[in-house]
């Protein structure tokens, strides 16, 4: 569960709700609250909104480095699946991406609707998978924009594309129709990430999966 202060943990209306309808938790089981930022605490769930702590506030470090995966804005409920799969991967930054060749582009009141169910899952996620650390989630930014934000580590995913390593954290996947030229000049960095043209949002999620691998030492980097 994600409460806002660990020392004084308080549950919102839907995880309460989620603790007693959908779980079923009877009075006195055994809880994990964090702040969403590292903080952790061992509670029992007194049956009300309040936890009680049962043990001392642990805090984890954030796992370095920061991983990032940017992805071209998808049809239908295909990003919800790629934010909701990055999350429980351990993406510590996912971020809604437009570029030349976007099929799909969200008007300001689209992206404020898309973005808060977005959260959502990103949360519900992150407590399924009981991750200490909340992702970031940002966007809708124009590639340009993003592009900007980083001097070096950031990489383009295109087929035929070096093996992902930690070097460059940041993974941008673009479109179905493929980056334009304008955007290959702008990030000379390029990753690979398999032998099949994948989906935009099965690439975002296998860029994040390998890169999370790497980090946590599942896999070796290619020497």
């Amino acid at each position: 569960m994600f409460v806002d202060d660990t020392a004084r943990p308080v549950l919102a209306p839907e995880d309460f709700h989620h603790l007693s309808r959908a779980l079923r938790l009877r009075a006195g089981e055994v809880v994990t609250a964090s702040d969403g930022h590292g903080s952790l605490v061992t509670c029992a769930w007194s049956g009300g909104v309040a936890l009680s702590p049962e043990s001392e506030v642990v805090y984890l470090p954030a796992p370095s480095p920061p991983l990032t995966v940017a992805f071209s804005l998808t049809k239908g409920e295909r990003p919800e699946w790629a934010v909701q799969k990055m999350t429980e991967a351990g993406v510590d930054r996912i971020v809604l991406m437009t570029t030349a060749r976007s099929v799909v582009r969200w008007d300001a009141t689209s992206a404020r609707r898309h973005v808060a169910r977005l959260l959502t899952v990103a949360r519900q996620a992150a407590m399924q998978s009981r991750r200490a650390w909340l992702p970031a989630l940002d966007g809708p930014l124009d590639f340009a924009e993003l592009a900007g934000c980083y001097a070096s580590g950031v990489a383009l995913a295109v087929p035929g594309g070096a093996p992902l390593h930690l070097g460059t954290p940041t993974v941008l996947i673009g479109p179905e129709g493929g980056w334009s030229d304008e955007e290959l000049s702008a990030v000379p960095v390029r990753v690979g990430l398999g032998p099949h043209v994948l989906r935009a949002e099965t690439a975002a999620v296998a860029a994040g999966v390998l890169l999370a691998a790497l980090r946590g030492g599942m896999v070796a980097p290619m020497g």
